[in-house]
């Protein structure tokens, strides 16, 4: 059987009332072809463009090893001026990627480059934009957002590969305790069955995103990310107006993952064991009850 995958809803323009019923309010991805056409970075962000912007600027880089136990997460492998990134990219395949990159602290001018989508919806991290960087054949490893926002991701300058979970199958994507991320022994895009049977028979979501393309991936959705050429995106974050998720995601920016990076430093590799332990025995506990119930 393996992984279920059905392909995404797409829509060239979209109203906000049709946004809200069929998108917002079920919480249902959905990749918008026309929102950023008319943002003048949908024609002025090349490469040549942000390395005049912002080339000097020294960037940390990460790669597709797996993380060492006692660094926290997210803690980058490499660091290099962001011109020089790009002139890598460009041309060169690499796994060395750049995440979670605020342009604006370095440029102010490449704010009036591109426009909330505030006519959908409330509650935009206008001071928090997102950019990301990768090189051909790079890989976003399987997570969700830590701060469970709702986010618009915009790519460029390329084609980008995507796979998408609801949150309710957490448990079957093996995922690590007191982190937003699964385990990194296996590829969701291609995945070792009999050592992970518990991927057997979940439902996903696969798009795949060119140049000026928006997905709309909703609070909580899981996603694998792959750079079929070098390129970048920007993701441009709202609140979900759940006082639940707004508290979730508290409690994940500052209980869960100081707990963790804690855990860490201390433990090492033995709390790095227990916790992959204990991702494969709920991933098999999840699947022996057949939880959840699937929907196709």
């Amino acid at each position: 059987m393996g992984i279920i995958y059905k392909p995404i809803d797409v829509v060239e323009d979209i109203s906000k009332e049709e946004f809200y019923t069929k998108y917002l309010k079920p919480r249902k991805p959905v990749v918008i072809r026309n929102m950023a056409r008319n943002w003048p970075a949908y024609q002025k962000w090349t490469f040549d463009y942000l390395k005049d912007s912002i080339g000097d600027v020294e960037v940390p880089l990460h790669d597709s090893s797996k993380a060492d136990p006692a660094a926290p997460i997210n803690a980058h492998a490499a660091k290099m001026k962001f011109g020089d990134y790009l002139d890598l990219i460009k041309d060169t395949p690499t796994d060395l990627r750049i995440f979670l990159f605020n342009p604006i602290k370095s440029s102010p001018k490449l704010q009036q480059d591109y426009i909330p989508p505030k006519d959908l919806m409330g509650g935009f991290l206008d001071k928090y934009p997102n950019m990301f960087f990768g090189g051909k054949g790079s890989v976003t490893f399987l997570h969700y957002d830590i701060d469970l926002a709702h986010i618009f991701h915009t790519h460029f300058n390329g084609r980008k590969h995507i796979l998408l979970f609801e949150n309710k199958w957490k448990r079957r994507l093996y995922k690590m305790p007191f982190a937003t991320y699964a385990m990194e022994d296996f590829d969701i895009s291609n995945p070792d069955l009999d050592q992970f049977p518990a991927l057997n028979g979940i439902e996903g979501i696969e798009c795949f995103l060119e140049h000026g393309d928006t997905l709309f991936m909703p609070t909580g959705y899981w996603h694998w990310m792959k750079y079929l050429d070098g390129s970048f995106s920007i993701s441009l974050r709202a609140w979900d107006k759940s006082l639940a998720v707004k508290a979730r995601s508290i409690l994940n920016l500052t209980v869960q993952r100081n707990f963790d990076n804690l855990m860490k430093k201390l433990f090492r590799q033995k709390y790095m064991d227990w916790k992959e332990k204990r991702a494969i025995n709920n991933a098999e506990y999840a699947l022996k009850k057949n939880r959840p119930k699937r929907s196709l």
